[in-house]
């Protein structure tokens, strides 16, 4: 029974293999590994909490879970937008801490290959710490992103203690 139990595993990992879900911020396309993410809701309440960095935007309440939400657009230095009916927060948890990002809009979920990702510039590794990889689709790029230097980083460390 337990061969039928990791047999089952080994598959559900092959389909998401490759799989990122897309999103929008501004006019750039970025991408996480469907692997980390949880759900897709709309914009919630939102509690702050005091002394958090400004891109931390404070906790929500999903069916009796408190979750920490990150406005990835603060995280990553861009101009602060007004949420509306695009705005989504994608719910991704990451060992055993579950964490919202707001993005501008949600676009798809897309197979990019092994090899149609490259690694980024030098300039940006510098510039960019939480770009892991950059998807080549079509005429397009998606930024790809490392979810545990997003969480994890320098004073991210603070969403641990919520």
């Amino acid at each position: 029974m337990s061969e039928v139990v990791v047999d089952d595993l080994i598959e559900e990992e092959d389909t998401q293999k490759n799989k990122y879900l897309t999103f929008t911020l501004e006019n750039e396309f970025y991408g996480i590994e469907i692997k980390y993410v949880i759900e897709i809701i709309g914009i919630q309440p939102i509690s702050e909490i005091p002394e958090l960095p400004e891109y931390i935007k404070g906790i929500i309440n999903l069916r009796g879970k408190i979750i920490p939400v990150m406005d990835v657009r603060l995280r990553f230095k861009k101009e602060p937008l007004e949420y509306n009916d695009r705005t989504c927060i994608i719910v991704i948890q990451i060992e055993d801490i579950s964490v919202g990002l707001i993005v501008d809009g949600v676009s798809e979920v897309i197979d990019i290959p092994d090899c149609q990702i490259v690694e980024p510039p030098e300039i940006s590794k510098i510039k960019n710490k939480f770009i892991k990889g950059i998807g080549k689709v079509q005429d397009n790029v998606k930024l790809l992103l490392d979810c545990d230097k997003l969480l994890n980083h320098e004073d991210a460390d603070s969403l641990s203690n919520i």
